[in-house]
């Protein structure tokens, strides 16, 4: 009996620290103390002009829609992107370029999803955003890439008869970053390519362009690809050349000058015949002066 009294207080304190240790659980997840705040561990790539997500989140997820979050810029001044609070967005110093852009959803809020969305990206967004929760007193970083895109337009600007060859062009405007532009041949093989030249425009774009002189072969397909690694992003466009043969070309081109030859010997032909029949007018017209001029006045007598 001495044995069962003694342990009954020991089993009284075992279920004590149960109790309290259920209880300090339930109260951490009700009130989230120890919630994290959890960003992507990789840059997010947008285009110009899309409409992105900014991931971050509570992580155990609890109800966020009291709480105050905050989305800022570290290097814009103001630097607040986005503040919301007590239920409601306060757009007050909220840096002008962001203005009507930027909202948290609420019924993602209420399942710890602080997430920003932002519309019609600008190539002035890029930059690191950071996603701040007071009452956690931490904040994630996420980065944001901009890119812009365009497909590439290929024309054949030249055709060298001798070797039976083509020389090609590839442009492509609204570039950003500033991209690369590779040619390739019909089984996919990198073909050598003069310089790229790069022009960048006032709106910060990329227009880029190349030229590479191909020879007819195989199935005589080839491919510009504009690409941008940083986005992750690339464009292409294929072109078919037609196989001209050698004697036809040069035929051709024979016939092209002799065209031309013959069109300015006939303008020069022309012209001087013209120039035979106004000095011949000048001349009929002077002869009539000269025999007005010899001709008797008339006289009148009472």
């Amino acid at each position: 009996m001495l044995h069962l009294k003694n342990e009954e207080p020991f089993r009284d304190l075992r279920s004590w620290l149960i109790c309290y240790t259920l209880t300090l659980l339930l109260l951490t997840l009700a009130f989230g103390g120890q919630s994290h705040i959890i960003g992507p561990h990789q840059p997010i790539a947008a285009l110009l002009g899309d409409d992105i997500i900014l991931p971050c989140h509570l992580e155990p997820a609890v109800n966020a829609f009291p709480m105050r979050v905050e989305w800022a810029r570290p290097d814009l001044s103001p630097g607040s992107v986005h503040v919301w609070q007590n239920g409601w967005e306060w757009p007050v110093h909220t840096h002008p370029t962001y203005e009507g852009r930027t909202s948290l959803s609420i019924n993602k809020l209420k399942q710890g999803d602080v997430s920003l969305k932002l519309t019609k990206v600008k190539l002035s967004d890029e930059g690191t955003y950071r996603c701040f929760v007071p009452t956690k007193s931490k904040n994630s970083y996420v980065q944001l890439v901009v890119g812009a895109v365009s497909s590439p337009v290929v024309n054949i600007t030249g055709i060298n008869t001798s070797i039976r060859a083509v020389v090609l062009e590839c442009e492509s405007k609204g570039w950003y970053p500033e991209p690369e532009v590779l040619w390739l041949d019909g089984e996919g093989n990198l073909l050598s390519a003069g310089p790229t030249e790069t022009v960048r425009g006032p709106d910060d774009l990329y227009t880029v362009s190349s030229r590479v002189t191909v020879e007819k072969r195989h199935s005589n397909s080839f491919t510009c690809r504009v690409q941008q690694n940083k986005t992750n992003q690339s464009r292409e466009t294929h072109i078919h050349v037609p196989d001209f043969p050698r004697a036809k070309g040069k035929a051709k081109e024979s016939e092209e000058l002799k065209m031309a030859d013959r069109s300015q010997r006939e303008g020069t032909s022309r012209e001087r015949n013209n120039t035979e029949e106004e000095k011949l007018k000048e001349h009929k017209n002077e002869l009539r002066r000269s025999v007005e001029r010899r001709r008797p006045k008339s006289s009148c007598s009472d």
